[in-house]
């Protein structure tokens, strides 16, 4: 790789041990990918958590905290794997939250904002077009390249880090022009109405193209969708078909008509996706039998306008003794949903708002969930559906009224 005046100091150690560790960390991601420079960046938002990054991710941060590393640009940390205010009602283990403090700590010495949220870009940052970012969660890089129009891949937790040490990371992938152009078009035929349908899209269309580089290209969508509808899409499409980016006609930023979305490049496929699509995706859930019993709105993170919907759907009701109906989101999120009502609405009708995390990721998930005999788990989040599956939950994907309305009744009819 070409390495500039600057970086060629930082490889020598002259700018201290921990830039050193980090840049050499960086070049061998770069060489793998075959990377040829580095590029600079303005933002990093990093996973750290002990649930994902382990003990050896805590040893590393230790490492580098005892070599003084301090953060070039400013780095933000996504969901928690634990809510410290509920440990005790969900079980978890003591030891892992002291790990998860300890974790935090050295974070914040290196001057990482622990803001703990996968919703950065609607309640942190919002990169321009063309800017360089180094973000880890999935649904925030799909977002940041496709909303946004900004440029990054997908960092692990290490290499996030290092990002934000070096102020820069290995110019490939997404960063370069050659891979942001569509792939293959998809033709919206379908009512899109609830935050559930367009995470439903996003599986459709994901399920049939799991490639990195896959970049699908919506046309003719009817309504101009709003951040929480894109949130969803982006999420269900990086879950199901591990995708980095996508275009939408007239709505995302590098696409203003179909040519400039792919191009110089034809579209490999054309798929069109029906109202009768979408309803087949809710036909294919099954729930085997078993009570409908937990109700999850999580993955991604709540915003403050999904937290009105919610406060509004349950207000005056109560959840059905024996059924549990869980929320997430990030603390400046709760805080302002607390002063403006919304959490207490959602709380007086027995829900629990979680702070700071997100449900798959809890620490002791599939433990918590053999302890307390849940086997369906029903939620309007398309990709929550998807992942919650590797801890032995039964998925339902429904949409957001229906979701309320099994929690009050235990009923999905």
């Amino acid at each position: 790789m070409r390495l500039t005046a600057e970086e060629k100091k930082m490889l020598r150690g002259e700018l201290g041990l921990a830039a050193k560790q980090a840049l050499e960390l960086q070049i061998e991601v770069g060489k793998f990918f075959g990377a040829k420079r580095f590029v600079p960046v303005s933002n990093v938002h990093m996973m750290g958590d002990i649930e994902v990054m382990g003990d050896s991710g805590k040893a590393f941060l230790e490492r580098m905290t005892q070599l003084n590393a301090r953060c070039a640009v400013p780095t933000t940390t996504n969901a928690r794997c634990i809510d410290f205010a509920c440990v005790a009602k969900l079980g978890q283990d003591p030891n892992e939250a002291a790990k998860e403090k300890q974790l935090i700590t050295y974070l914040r010495r290196m001057d990482v904002i622990t803001a703990d949220t996968c919703i950065n870009y609607q309640t942190l940052y919002q990169p321009h077009q063309g800017e360089h970012v180094a973000w880890g969660d999935t649904g925030t890089v799909i977002y940041a390249n496709s909303v946004f129009g900004a440029r990054s891949n997908f960092e692990a937790g290490p290499a996030a880090l290092a990002a934000g040490i070096t102020g820069r990371v290995p110019e490939y992938g997404f960063h370069l022009d050659r891979h942001r152009h569509g792939t293959f078009q998809v033709n919206v035929r379908a009512e899109l109405n609830d935050l559930a349908d367009w995470g439903a899209l996003g599986k459709l269309v994901g399920e049939g193209h799991q490639n990195y580089f896959a970049v699908p290209v919506f046309n003719g969508v009817k309504n101009n969708p709003d951040a929480d509808q894109l949130k969803h899409l982006g999420a269900s499409l990086a879950s199901y078909g591990s995708m980095g980016m996508f275009h939408m006609v007239g709505v995302t930023p590098e696409a203003p008509t179909l040519q400039a979305a792919f191009g110089r490049a034809r579209p490999t496929a054309v798929m069109t996706i029906t109202s009768r699509d979408i309803e087949r995706v809710y036909a294919g859930y099954d729930a085997r039998g078993n009570p409908l019993d937990l109700v999850v709105f999580s993955g991604p993170q709540q915003s403050l306008f999904e937290m009105k919907n919610l406060a509004d759907l349950l207000d005056g009701r109560k959840i059905k003794p024996g059924n549990q109906l869980f929320v997430t989101t990030s603390n400046g999120v709760k805080s302002a949903a607390r002063q403006l009502g919304y959490l207490q609405k959602i709380e007086a009708a027995g829900g629990s708002v979680l702070e700071g995390v997100c449900f798959y990721i809890l620490q002791n998930i599939a433990q918590i969930r053999v302890r307390e005999g849940w086997s369906n788990l029903v939620t309007n989040s398309a990709k929550l559906a998807n992942i919650v599956c590797a801890h032995k939950f039964n998925s339902l994907l429904r949409r957001t009224a229906e979701c309320v309305n099994i929690a009050v009744t235990g009923s999905g009819r």
